[in-house]
C-alpha cells in the first residue's frame, strides 16, 4: 500500500514537472519568436531602404551625361554659373 502510493506521487510529480517543462519552452520559445518576427521586420525596412537607393542611383546612372545634370553638378558642388547669370547669394546661412 505504501509503496502504491509512493508511485502514484512520483507520477503526479512526474507528470507536473513535463507540464511546467513543456510550459516553460512554450515562453521561451515564443520571445525567441517574437524576437525574430522582430529582426525580419527591421531587415525588411533596410531591404526596402536599399532598394530605393538602388533606384535613386540607376537615375542618375541614366542621366549622368545630360547637360541639366552636369549643370546642376556645376552650380551645387563646383560653384560655377553661366557668364550671365546673376547669382544671390544668402548670407543667413
Amino acid at each position: 500500500m505504501r509503496n502504491e502510493n509512493l508511485k502514484l506521487i512520483l507520477k503526479r510529480c512526474l507528470l507536473v514537472g513535463i507540464v511546467f517543462y513543456v510550459v516553460y519552452t512554450f515562453f521561451v520559445q515564443q520571445q525567441n519568436l517574437n524576437a525574430y518576427k522582430a529582426d525580419e521586420q527591421r531587415y525588411q525596412e533596410q531591404i526596402k531602404e536599399e532598394e530605393e537607393k538602388k533606384e535613386r542611383l540607376a537615375q542618375t546612372k541614366a542621366n549622368i551625361n545630360s547637360e541639366e545634370y552636369i549643370e546642376e553638378i556645376a552650380r551645387d558642388r563646383l560653384d560655377m554659373y553661366l557668364p550671365n547669370e546673376k547669382v544671390y547669394i544668402d548670407i543667413s546661412k
